[in-house]
């Protein structure tokens, strides 16, 4: 009995310690699926606008639109006449100039000298816009009102070069950015909708369990709001006192945690080959044999010419060209793959690559899972 009594403390506070460390992990696994509303949704009224304007790129090393564009043509002597340049159309003949597209996104609450990223896009038929400028464009929304003007150099992602027989192309030097490239002239006219009694939470994604832990979550912290969820996607909430504070009120809110339930969904490129698969896309039971046919037809093309010593070539004698074809089948054996009930997706791709199939046989491995009933998720080709 003295060792249990010497021994008895000591083990006490070893057991002590165990759960004193084992806490943290657990609440941390607790709220491992915990996210702020900010990050699954956004106050109704406040969102991006779409900015767009037509502009010209000056500086191109011969690469911009040709003669056949006659909207560039335009808009070069329009441009050249508002600096007192009187240019006829006729008279231009360099491809140093092209017509571009020009767009960008007029945040909510954005004010007058704010900048703003630009994108470019070649609107003729130039080949480049590498080493290009871009002139004072003015940028408008879908009221047809100035917001933002734009100019500055572009920046190409990519290079284009030509010979007399070859070319060397990478990427899409056809488009380009221009980082900080736009200021706003006018503030945005978004605003949080409603007089500030009431606000409207819009899920980014609509989902209904998700949105009702939202309208729980809300109510359980500001028990003087009246929280009901409108459908799948949007929340209203209604105060009884206008507020004092619109702004500490909306951020109050949107910093609240609620344990987001993730669909499970498998995501394939063909494109690019890529397959993204979510952690909780489970499998059921299920047995795969993929086999793999190689048919080689092969055509080989051989000429008979008549002997001119003893038969001289006439009409109805000459060349004469036989095809000689060939067909080969050859099928190995199908690997036979086996997937225990409750695996992931990520197990499915991990014994395929085993076999050695390529991307593209594992996307076809995946189709025909999801036709076979045997995919617990959503399978989304791009």
């Amino acid at each position: 009995m003295s060792a249990i009594r010497i021994f008895s403390k000591p083990l006490r506070w070893t057991l002590a310690l165990c759960l004193a460390a084992m806490t943290p992990a657990l609440a941390c696994a607790a709220t491992a699926n915990a996210v702020r509303i900010k990050d699954v949704a956004r106050v109704a009224g406040v969102r991006d606008n779409p900015l767009t304007g037509y502009g010209l790129v000056f500086g191109l090393s011969g690469s911009g639109d040709s003669q056949r564009n006659r909207a560039t043509l335009q808009s070069v002597a329009n441009t050249l006449r508002n600096f007192g340049v009187n240019v006829g159309e006729a008279e231009l003949a360099s491809r140093n100039v092209a017509a571009v597209i020009v767009t960008a996104k007029l945040p909510a609450f954005a004010e007058p000298g704010q900048l703003l990223d630009v994108q470019v896009a070649s609107a003729g038929d130039a080949r480049s816009l590498t080493g290009g400028t871009l002139m004072l464009t003015p940028l408008s929304g879908p009221d047809g009102r100035l917001y933002a003007i734009a100019q500055g150099a572009i920046s190409v992602g990519g290079y284009q070069f030509e010979g007399v027989t070859a070319s060397l192309q990478k990427n899409h030097p056809t488009v380009g950015w221009i980082p900080s490239g736009a200021s706003v002239e006018q503030a945005s006219p978004l605003r949080v909708a409603g007089d500030g009694r009431s606000l409207s939470v819009l899920l980014n994604d609509p989902d209904f369990t998700n949105a009702n832990r939202i309208a729980t979550a809300i109510a359980q912290a500001m028990p003087e709001a009246s929280v009901r969820a409108e459908h799948a996607g949007k929340i209203n909430v209604a105060f009884a006192t206008p507020p004092s504070d619109l702004i500490a009120r909306i951020a109050r809110l949107e910093n609240l945690s609620v344990e987001q339930q993730r669909k499970a969904r498998v995501v394939v490129n063909e494109r690019t080959g890529t397959v993204v698969a979510g952690g909780d896309v489970r499998l059921g039971r299920v047995s795969i044999s993929h086999g793999d046919l190689k048919v080689e037809v092969r055509t080989d093309y051989s000429v008979s010419q008549p002997d001119g010593v003893y038969v001289r070539p006439g009409n109805s004698i000459g060349s004469v060209v036989v095809p000689r074809t060939q067909i080969r089948a050859e099928e190995t054996p199908a690997p036979l793959v086996t997937v225990a009930e409750g695996a992931t997706v990520a197990d499915l791709v991990a014994s395929l690559r085993a076999i050695r199939l390529s991307t593209r046989d594992v996307i076809a491995v995946l189709q025909s899972v999801k036709a076979a009933g045997a995919l617990d998720g959503e399978l989304v080709i791009q």
